[in-house]
């Protein structure tokens, strides 16, 4: 029995990548996991890898950015499974790459539609109900991007920053209902969307330092490592240990006790001083 035995974790984006490394480690702690993406191809492999290690898991078609096809999804979750009592919101694009006014704009603003239009359709769908039950979480994989100015970066950059306001708003919103939502930088690694990154023109043109970093990693052994680390951070955050640190945004560097007990002293000082 594992510390998520019971609960029912929806994963998005879990065909491949961080995806996919969330998804086998909540199920190793016995989470029913549901894996949601466009495509079912990886999804199905991905599913089958972890019911072959003894898990519990299956692929549902899901299109993030649409509100039919995500109600759609969570009630075939909800029937198969059970109702999400922890949602990974892990879907995202990279591009376009360069300048605001070479870019195409539909392009743009569809990774708009990825990085916060997702996130925000599926928190209005598993909230009520995780609200209702008095219990949940909710974890967005952002990204260091969030916190810096990338020029030639401005959709990924524009997407994190939006995506971790929209779970501080959320977790505001969410206070004493005993659900909590957080948002993480996963990492770095040449997951396939690294290696589309590495492909494409503009990114080669505008960005050919972090196309050389990224070229650099995919030779590195110790490459996979932070998949296993987000992974464990997710679990961590699945667990309630960490609940007071709801409406945060955490790297894998950042020591989660420490912040706990910082956030927890001055609540303390708080209370005393009112």
């Amino acid at each position: 029995m594992g510390i998520l035995a019971g609960q029912v974790a929806l994963v998005t984006g879990a065909g491949r990548g961080f995806g996919r490394a969330i998804a086998q480690r909540l199920a190793a702690e016995g989470a029913r996991v549901a894996l949601a993406a466009r495509s079912t191809g990886q999804l199905e492999e991905a599913a089958q890898a972890i019911q072959s290690a003894g898990g519990e898991a299956l692929a549902f078609a899901c299109d993030v950015t649409d509100p039919g096809s995500i109600s759609a999804a969570l009630s075939d979750v909800q029937a198969r499974l059970g109702p999400v009592d922890l949602l990974i919101s892990n879907a995202g694009v990279p591009g376009p790459f360069g300048p605001l006014w070479e870019v195409d704009p539909q392009e743009w603003w569809r990774a708009q539609e990825i990085h916060i239009r997702a996130p925000f359709l599926l928190m209005h769908g598993v909230l009520p109900g995780m609200v209702e039950r008095g219990r949940g979480r909710v974890i967005c994989v952002s990204a260091k991007a969030a916190r810096i100015v990338a020029p030639h970066l401005s959709a990924y950059c524009t997407g994190k920053i939006a995506q971790n306001r929209l779970v501080a708003e959320a977790a505001a919103e969410l206070a004493g209902t005993g659900v909590s939502a957080f948002a993480i930088d996963p990492g770095f690694v040449p997951t396939q969307l690294a290696r589309e990154t590495m492909e494409d023109a503009a990114a080669q043109k505008y960005l050919g330092g972090m196309v050389d970093r990224l070229k650099e990693r995919v030779d590195d052994p110790s490459a996979q490592d932070d998949l296993a680390r987000c992974a464990r951070r997710c679990l961590d955050l699945a667990s309630g240990r960490y609940d007071d640190l709801s409406g945060g945004y955490y790297e894998l560097p950042d020591d989660l006790d420490e912040a706990l007990a910082e956030k927890q002293a001055a609540t303390a000082d708080q209370s005393s001083s009112g």
